[in-house]
C-alpha cells in the first residue's frame, strides 16, 4: 500500500515506539495525527514536521472518536498504529501482599481495551473510504503486543495478560475487517530502548542485551518503525504477529 498522500493515526506518539513511528511516517510524507496524554505531549521537543498531536486517552470512547473525525477533511486515513501502553511490575503474591486488582484492570484497560477502542473507530473511518487498488484495499491497522504475550516473566502477569489479548485479537480482527479491505497485523517486540526501560540500571540493561542471541543489544525504536513501514508495503501480510526480538526467548525471571 502506497502511503503517499495519506493520513495515519499513531497512539503513544509522544515517546518511544509511537514517536519513532510518527517520525518515520512523516518522513514518508504521511500526515500523522499522534495521540497521547497531555503531559507526554507537553514534553515533546523538536516535533517532526507533519505530525499533529492531540491529547487523548485511548481508553475513552468519545475523545478517540473526535480525534478520528478531525481527520476529515484531509488525506484519507490508511494506517493506524497502536503503541500506547504501560508495563507495571507486580507479582501475584509478594512481600507487599497480593496483587491489587486496580493495577490489573488499568493495565488491561490501556493495553488491550485502548487498542480495541482505537482499532474499531479507525477501521470504521477506513471502511468509508474508496479502495486504493484492484484488491479493494482500504487500510492497515498495526497493533503492538510483546514477547511477554508468549513468555511472561515473573511480575508480568498483568502485562502478559494484556499483550496476550492483543495477539489473540489480531487474527479475529483481520477476519472481521477482510470484507472491508482492511488488514490487521501485530508486532511483538522484545527488549527495546524506550523510556519504559529507562529506569533500569546499566547492569540490568547489559543482562538483557546478553540474553538476546543476535544482535545482542536492545532493539531501537526506529527498527520497530521500519517494520511498520514494511507491513504497510507488503499487502499480502495479514492477520500475522511478527516478533521483533533478535531470537530472544524470555526466561522466568
Amino acid at each position: 500500500m502506497d502511503l503517499q498522500g495519506t493520513s495515519a493515526l499513531v497512539t503513544g506518539a509522544a515517546s518511544g515506539l509511537g514517536a519513532a513511528v510518527a517520525r518515520a511516517l512523516a518522513d514518508q510524507g504521511v500526515a500523522v495525527l499522534g495521540l497521547d496524554l497531555a503531559a507526554a505531549i507537553d514534553s515533546v521537543e523538536n516535533a517532526p514536521a507533519g505530525v499533529r498531536y492531540a491529547a487523548v486517552d485511548v481508553t475513552e470512547e468519545h475523545p478517540v472518536e473526535e480525534a478520528v473525525a478531525s481527520l476529515v477533511p484531509g488525506p484519507p486515513l490508511r494506517l493506524a498504529v497502536n503503541c500506547a501502553g504501560i508495563a507495571p511490575a507486580r507479582r501475584l503474591l509478594s512481600s507487599r501482599g497480593v496483587h491489587d486488582l486496580a493495577t490489573f484492570r488499568r493495565t488491561l484497560d490501556i493495553n488491550l481495551i485502548g487498542t480495541f477502542n482505537v482499532m474499531r473507530l479507525a477501521s470504521a473511518r477506513m471502511a468509508d473510504q474508496p479502495p486504493v487498488d484492484d484488491d479493494g484495499q482500504r487500510g492497515l491497522i498495526v497493533n503492538t503486543a510483546s514477547v511477554a504475550a508468549y513468555e511472561g516473566q515473573s511480575g508480568q502477569v498483568a502485562y502478559a495478560a494484556s499483550k496476550g489479548g492483543v495477539v489473540a485479537m489480531g487474527l479475529a480482527a483481520a477476519r472481521d475487517l477482510a470484507r472491508h479491505g482492511i488488514r490487521v497485523n501485530t508486532i511483538a517486540p522484545g527488549v527495546v530502548a524506550t523510556p519504559m526501560l529507562g529506569a533500569l540500571n546499566d547492569e540490568t540493561v547489559r543482562s538483557l542485551e546478553a540474553a538476546v542471541p543476535f544482535p545482542s543489544r536492545l532493539a531501537r525504536p526506529d527498527e520497530f518503525a521500519k517494520l511498520v513501514l514494511m507491513l504497510a508495503e507488503q499487502d499480502y501480510v495479514n492477520g500475522e504477529t511478527v516478533r521483533l526480538d533478535g531470537a530472544l526467548r524470555m526466561g522466568p525471571q
